[in-house]
């Protein structure tokens, strides 16, 4: 167990079109418009927090994220911050304290933080960093179409019996997080068996012409077994 945890959560402009363009695809990779995070001991106490609101380029905000946070554009001119000032901030805590990444949905604030760190020139230290996704801890019983795990706000209903106040707010959305945490290693349901699960969070990198050229011959090699089916099966 590491020495301390960090809780993150971010609040974005909209969703990533594919995960698995490279952060240099700039129309894919969504800006933060707000980014929190806690640090804690592994016992649960809070060392630290952080809660940012971010500037974000003019026309990448997307209606349907206003709907779900309400966070303007407007209100960023006005009380955001430069996002490099924010980001490095994190990144110091990162190094400071080498803590294990936690996060509901990690893989989103994963990314939409690898790509920032990429947009404001700084290293990214979540690369070096264990990670933990508490979504991926959870599971729906019965399963519903199209979904597998709690939402943050079913967790902590199921957790401590009673909704959350706030929700969609990155400071809310890590504390929340933090507390569901705690709370599951409380109730012992943080098994090696769910640990050993996650899966690791990696940056997506570049295409190489290799890699274009090994996907086109498993592209058409699929057609030809098609072709040959329908004529010869």
């Amino acid at each position: 167990m590491r020495e301390f945890l960090l809780f993150v959560d971010t609040e974005t402009t909209g969703l990533p079109q594919r995960w698995d363009k490279p952060y240099t695809a700039e129309r894919n990779w969504p800006h933060i418009a707000q980014l929190a995070w806690g640090v804690y001991t592994p016992e649960g106490e809070l060392i630290k927090s952080e809660n940012h609101y971010l500037r974000v380029p003019a026309g990448r905000m997307q209606a349907s994220a206003v709907a779900i946070h309400g966070l303007t554009p407007e209100f960023l001119q006005e009380q955001g911050q430069e996002p490099r000032e924010v980001l490095e901030r994190l990144r110091q805590d990162l190094l400071t304290y080498q803590p294990l990444v936690v996060g509901h949905y990690l893989q989103l604030d994963f990314h939409v933080i690898g790509a920032g760190f990429h947009r404001a020139g700084l290293e990214n230290p979540l690369v070096t960093l264990p990670t933990l996704c508490t979504m991926q801890l959870t599971h729906i019983t019965p399963p519903r179409p199209g979904r597998r795990f709690l939402r943050l706000g079913e967790l902590h209903e199921q957790l401590f019996h009673k909704p959350m106040v706030l929700q969609h707010d990155a400071w809310a959305d890590a504390q929340a997080t933090a507390h569901c945490y705690f709370e599951m290693q409380r109730q012992h349901l943080l098994t090696e068996e769910l640990l050993q699960q996650q899966r690791p969070l990696v940056v997506p990198l570049p295409a190489t012409p290799l890699r274009r050229w090994a996907l086109l011959t498993a592209v058409l090699t699929a057609v030809i077994v098609v072709v040959l089916y329908l004529i010869y099966g």
